[in-house]
């Protein structure tokens, strides 16, 4: 699986991710922080790689175009800012949520537990 980290999250989680043994890119190694979210998600989706991300906005924008891909991974919370211990709860919780993220979905940690929402994202229905 390979991931892109997001300028919402420190370049060092990505190097954390690698020494791991993951496939883990930074936007800011790709010269892509000034990009926008639009264009993250096509990076993402056309590269096959999981955005990992502390902005909501990449679940409004999967949920508006009704995506399947790319798969999220978002922190929310309180959780630590530092690179190290946001790596140890990403990589202690990636055996969960790894065959949803391969087959699509957005994935929320928080401090006490992950919530799994498989994409596309359905629209609220209307009343």
């Amino acid at each position: 699986m390979k991931f892109l980290v997001d300028n919402a999250l420190a370049p060092r989680l990505a190097g954390a991710l690698q020494e791991a043994g993951h496939d883990a890119v930074h936007l800011l190694s790709l010269g892509m922080e000034s990009s926008s979210d639009q264009d993250i998600i096509k990076f993402a989706a056309k590269g096959s790689r999981v955005v990992i991300t502390a902005d909501a906005d990449f679940s409004r924008i999967l949920a508006l175009e009704s995506r399947t891909k790319p798969s999220l991974l978002v922190f929310r919370g309180e959780l630590p800012r530092r690179f190290g211990p946001l790596a140890k709860l990403f990589l202690r919780h990636l055996p969960a949520c790894e065959s949803s993220l391969e087959q699509g979905a957005v994935v929320i940690i928080t401090p006490s537990r992950i919530r799994i929402r498989e994409l596309p994202i359905a629209s609220p229905r209307k009343s």
